[in-house]
Order: C-alpha cells, then structure tokens, then sequence
C-alpha cells in the first residue's frame, strides 16, 4: 500500500522536541521514512533521549542543543545539519510556551510587569519562528522546495484571557507565517500553521492532575470532551509536511476537539 505521508528520505528540523508534541512529531517522521530527524531542545538530554528512541526503531536521529531565540545558535544547528546529515527539506516550529526558564511572574497580568517578563513569551514564539526560518529559507530556495509548519495555539486565533502576551506572540506568528507563504510560494515552499488548544504535554498534565475539577469544567467547552494527545497534533504536521498537502500554503488549521471552529 502506498504511503501518502511517505517524507521520501528528506531531513527535518524539529524544535523544541525533546518532549510533548515535538516529541510526537519527531517519532511520527521517523516512521514515514524521513531520512533523518534533527530533534532539537533547549535540554540536551531531552533531546538525546528522542533521538535514541528513533535510533532504537531503526531510524535516522541527531540531536542538537540549541536556544531558538538565539541566531547565532540556530544558525549553529543548521550548520551542524548540513555538515552531518545533509540540507534541510523541513523545519517545524514547535519550541514555544515561555521558553526554557520562565520566571514566577511568567503568568501575572501583563499590566502587572513588564519587557522583561513580556520578552519571555515573545522571544521564543515569535522571534523562535523568525530565527529558525530565516536560517532555513536561502538553502530551500536554492534547492527549490520546502515545507515549514509552525505550532502556534488557538489563543493566537481567539485570544486567551491571562496569557494576552503569548496570544500576540502566537498570532504574530501566524502572520509571519502567512507572509512567508505568499514570498516563497514561488519556490515551492510552503509554510502552514496548527493551532493547537489543551493538549496533554508535561507542562499541562501536572496542572491537570493537580485540580480535577478545573479539567472537568475546561472539557465542557470541547465538542470533543476529551484533551488532545500529542498525536493529534503530530498528525497534522506530518500531513503538512509531506507530499500529501503539496498544493496548501499559508493555512492555520486548528487541531482542537472543537474548542474552537474556522471557516
């Protein structure tokens, strides 16, 4: 049987998969045959345990230590890419939340704080998505093709009441991404994103088990009364990174239980 999500040997970059949905992602190319899978994390031992995992099955795995907000590190990544496994025909954008370190008053009202704690947010989901593409693009054009899918939220779409700072962030995001769509489509580059809304990844498990009774009333706003899984949204991105979706750029699907709906 024919595999229409089959990634024909190409590299990816994956960031932020050291756990969760990059994770996800990352075990989910191996097994359609990427030729090789660049899991990347802020947490090098995180990133190393993916790897193995798909070196374990019989796949094709590099992990690299690097921080998204950080162009110099990025570009690092990309060279270290190229130099042992060959160009980038993939790049996900996963890495996002507010970084690798946030601080306490990472959720006060932003009215409450300032740049400082702002920067947390925006650095990582908006400059992180700018920085890695940036790095990306002139070896995808050159080689005339290239997939790019960006993980943002759906509080990018909607807005999300205590977390006004990350909305703008994501949102940003989305716009750069549509943006890039309409540069590169030339090139045979497209760039997509998945919003994606409460989905069980380590940072919100531990919060859900901590208070049953706020999960029951989250799940009353799903159509589908169930938290997403980290293949929920893995799926999508593979789909948006193979063949399949070759004619969709510049789209921002939402992977949500219908949390929310798109026209």
């Amino acid at each position: 049987m024919t595999d229409i999500l089959d990634l024909k040997g190409k590299v990816a970059i994956i960031t932020g998969a050291g756990q969760g949905v990059g994770r996800q992602a990352a075990l989910h190319f191996a097994d359609h045959n990427a030729g090789a899978v660049v899991v990347n994390d802020f947490h090098l031992d995180r990133a190393e345990a993916v790897a193995e995992e798909i070196r374990a099955a019989g796949g094709k795995a590099l992990a690299i230590q690097a921080d998204v907000t950080d162009l110099a590190s990025v570009k690092a990544m990309l060279a270290r890419t190229e130099a042992e496994l060959g160009p980038v025909d993939i790049l996900v954008n996963n890495a996002g939340n507010a970084g690798a370190a946030p601080t306490r008053d990472a959720r006060a009202p932003f009215w409450e704080t300032g740049p400082e704690v702002w920067d947390q947010y925006i650095r990582v989901n908006f400059y992180g998505v700018i920085n890695c593409t940036s790095a990306v693009v002139p070896g995808m054009i050159e080689r005339g093709g290239g997939r790019i899918v960006t993980v943002i939220s759906d509080a990018g779409r909607m807005g999300e009441s205590g977390l006004e700072i990350y909305s703008g962030a994501k949102a940003g995001a989305a716009g750069f991404m549509r943006g890039v769509a309409r540069s590169l489509g030339r090139h045979n580059i497209a760039a997509n994103c998945v919003a994606i809304a409460a989905t069980v990844t380590p940072a919100i498990e531990g919060r859900l088990r901590a208070d049953p009774e706020r999960f029951k009333k989250m799940m009353s706003n799903y159509v589908i009364r169930r938290p997403g899984q980290p293949d929920d949204v893995a799926n999508m991105i593979l789909y948006l990174s193979s063949d399949a979706a070759a004619w969709v750029t510049g789209q921002t699907y939402p992977v949500n239980g219908g949390f929310s709906f798109a026209l």
